[in-house]
């Protein structure tokens, strides 16, 4: 017996040990499960937040937001992380099995956490010997869920090294989840559609095109092994900038699949022979089409997301632009066409001078010299020289080999920064804006001669003295106070009296031609010829105030002076407020909002805000109607200043086309604003000073410079089937015309007498014998 019952007590206590075990096995596993499900309930909010279901089921990428045309077009994108997602089978199977080779060879074997790189993880670093364990469902899981910033922190996540743990804790989680609802090819997908390549590219799309100009699916086995490479460490990696790094990776990988069997043994060493053939180009969040109206829409963009508390950068947001891609090529092109010849022009007119003159036609001495201090290049050689004039000279006056802007493409030129400036200042300048009359939509808009070298925009930064063009301002304000387009004002000499700042003052308008008829002549004919004279009267009949406050209500925002020649365009405005003040006419009285942005569309195409039509009256029906049978006038009534629109192949089918030129005292400024039944368009020409200009009126008005861009872009806008826009006549009037407005004028021939009087009187009482119509 007493060693029967020695015998059992080592075995007593061996069961006792081994039940002790099992029990704290037990213990080890029932804390370890509560310890995962604590974290992944986040248990009294101490673990920080862990994805829900909504968010594993509809994982939400930071995608960048895009912008496109009326028509479809993309124009541009906004973005922090550039993003393009695009199928799993859009990618090339050598690029998804060297990712599997080098980051995760037991992808296809685990369920989210690999138990052999735990192990080997584990055992590595008790050598000292760091390594990770990462998944590539792991690395998945943190990329698309941020599962370390702070928004996923709970109190516990603050304590070093207890952070780490819940962290890895809520990567596991959340990998076991993904592969649960998620297949092994949709895993990669969604790794390689979230991945940082580096360069700000994000995703493969976007890393194919930024660093070899291609597409995912184009990838060649080096270029997949090359970015597979750069995924270690992106800024180390990178073949741009660490090319030896990135060379030395990419073998590595290439290797990698070797022993893997993706390629053979030779494959690799003779693809590791290859250079990294680059074709570089990293998308900036401003790429796109180069377009002036990109400001103006940033501007909108951003103030409505900050109202709506959307981040335009990373919501994936779809902006639909009121602008025709394809009006808008018309536009670009026909502004060129007519720039380009208008500059050789101005070139042969100012042959041996430059063209910066002051009133009495002398060239400004030191020009150059004080426009060269507005510049950025003269800023940065004040910031590093200080007051040292001398070494600032020196420095501007060095020539060096430069790319410029020519019409005839880039040219290589060897030249200091002051014969830059010299080449540039010769430039001429221009804008131009169509918009639909009826919904204020924006259809194009060129904001100058070309954008990679000029980026201030002339439509709407620009704001200069608008000359004739004004003077419709002048008639509608009389008209609709009382006046009709057949009543009639003599063109004769007239000095106006007036009172600024106290000071009594004096003004006589001159016509373009400087010459007075004497004759009577209908508004219409007035408006139609642009007599000065005329204006300035019927101005001073209604009052420069009024006239003012009639510019208001019809759209004009900039600040306007109420003096005489109000009227005559002596106040600078832009583009932009001329075409929508124009288009209120064509639009039966209605003043509209101008619209780039039609609307807004979630990442899933759900519309979040349609912005409509934006109206209301400002004139009546008839003053509306009666401005576009004025503006008609301009080509109909005898010397209308439209009239050079007639060479242009625009008369078919009954066409009507209204406008007014704009020209301001020294030729500084070439408007014309043209209408028709579905357009209104504006354009601008000029040098980029005032006083860069041409001398002349047959070279520099607004008929010879502006009108000719107008002429040329309706040509191609009517022969484009696509644009629905056609030819034919504005529609009839809505409401009834009470005041007689079809007058005939009748410019008689000079008949020979010799007595200046008598003809005088004679053409007064033939232009009188006319009769005013209806």
């Amino acid at each position: 017996m007493p060693e029967e019952k020695k015998s059992k007590a080592p075995r007593s206590k061996y069961n006792k040990w081994i039940r002790t075990l099992w029990k704290l096995f037990a213990l080890g596993l029932v804390f370890t499960v509560g310890y995962f499900f604590a974290v992944d309930l986040n248990l009294f909010y101490l673990f920080g937040a862990s994805p829900g279901l909504d968010e594993l089921e509809n994982p939400r990428n930071n995608l960048p937001s895009e912008i496109y045309t009326a028509d479809g077009v993309l124009v541009g994108r906004y973005f922090r992380e550039n993003r393009d997602p695009v199928p799993f089978d859009s990618i090339a199977p050598i690029m998804v099995k060297a990712l599997v080779a080098t980051e995760d060879e037991r992808f296809y074997e685990h369920q989210g956490i690999d138990p052999v790189s735990v192990v080997a993880a584990v055992k590595d670093n008790l050598k000292g010997d760091s390594r990770g364990a990462s998944t590539l469902t792991q690395q998945l899981a943190k990329n698309l869920y941020k599962l370390r910033t702070k928004n996923t922190k709970g109190p516990l996540g603050y304590i070093p090294g207890v952070s780490t743990v819940i962290s890895k804790t809520k990567e596991w989680n959340t990998s076991i989840k993904l592969e649960q609802r998620y297949t092994k090819d949709e895993i990669l997908g969604m790794y390689l559609n979230t991945v940082d390549f580096g360069s700000n590219a994000f995703g493969i799309k976007v890393a194919a095109k930024t660093f070899f100009s291609t597409t995912p699916n184009e990838l060649k086995p080096e270029e997949a092994a090359m970015l597979v490479g750069v995924l270690k460490a992106p800024t180390t990696y990178n073949p741009r900038f660490n090319p030896k790094n990135a060379l030395a990776r990419r073998n590595v990988v290439l290797q990698q699949m070797a022993r893997n069997k993706v390629i053979t043994k030779a494959e690799a060493d003779s693809l590791s022979q290859l250079p990294i053939e680059l074709k570089y180009h990293v998308e900036q969040h401003l790429d796109g089409v180069p377009a002036y109206f990109r400001q103006t829409v940033n501007e909108f963009v951003r103030k409505w997301a900050e109202e709506k508390e959307l981040d335009m950068y990373s919501e994936g947001l779809k902006i639909y632009l009121t602008i025709d891609s394809r009006m808008q090529q018309l536009a670009e092109e026909a502004l060129k066409e007519k720039m380009k010849n208008l500059q050789r022009r101005f070139e042969g007119h100012w042959k041996g001078r430059n063209p910066w003159v002051d009133d009495k036609d002398k060239e400004i001495p030191g020009f150059i010299e004080s426009s060269i201090k507005r510049t950025a290049v003269y800023q940065s050689l004040k910031n590093k020289y200080g007051t040292d004039t001398s070494a600032i000279n020196k420095a501007l006056n060095t020539p060096k080999e430069m790319t410029v802007f020519s019409w005839n493409g880039p040219k290589k030129m060897t030249m200091s920064s002051m014969d830059s400036l010299r080449y540039y200042k010769r430039f001429l300048h221009a804008g131009m804006m169509t918009m639909d009359p009826y919904t204020g939509h924006i259809k194009a808009w060129v904001g100058g001669i070309d954008y990679e070298n000029f980026k201030f925009d002339h439509v709407k930064q620009a704001k200069r003295q608008p000359g004739s063009t004004f003077k419709p301002f002048v008639y509608a304000a009389a008209i609709d106070g009382g006046y009709s387009p057949c009543d009639k004002i003599q063109d004769q000499r007239v000095t106006i009296k007036y009172v600024e700042n106290g000071k009594p003052m004096e003004w006589t308008p001159h016509n373009a031609d400087h010459s007075i008829s004497g004759r009577q002549m209908t508004l219409r004919h007035a408006m139609g010829r642009s007599i000065n004279t005329v204006t300035a009267q019927l101005t001073e009949a209604i009052g420069w105030d009024t006239v003012r406050k009639f510019a208001r209500k019809l759209g004009i925002t900039s600040p306007i002076e109420a003096v005489p020649s109000i009227g005559l365009g002596s106040s600078d405005v832009n583009i932009y407020e001329m075409v929508n003040a124009y288009s209120t006419f064509v639009n039966h009285g209605f003043l509209n909002k101008p619209m780039l942005v039609m609307r807004i569309e979630d990442r899933n195409g759900n519309i979040i805000e349609q912005f409509n039509p934006q109206q209301k009256r400002v004139v009546s029906e008839e003053t509306a109607f009666l401005m576009v049978h004025m503006l008609k006038g301009t080509m109909e009534e005898p010397g209308g200043t439209s009239q050079a629109l007639w060479e242009y192949d625009l008369w078919k089918k009954g066409n009507q086309i209204g406008g007014k030129t704009g020209t301001t005292s020294n030729h500084s400024d070439g408007w014309y604003v043209g209408v028709t039944k579905d357009l209104v368009t504006g354009v601008w020409v000029g040098g980029e000073d005032r006083s860069i200009h041409f001398r002349t009126s047959a070279t520099g008005e607004g008929s010879k410079t502006a009108l000719p861009i107008f002429g040329r872009f309706m040509e191609k806008v009517y022969k484009d089937p696509d644009l629905g826009i056609k030819l034919g006549p504005f529609p009839k009037p809505a409401v009834k015309i009470k005041k007689p407005y079809n007058c005939v004028t009748v410019v008689p021939r000079r008949p020979k007498v010799e007595d200046s009087v008598a003809v005088d009187t004679m053409l007064e009482q033939l232009n009188d014998s006319v009769s005013a119509g209806f």
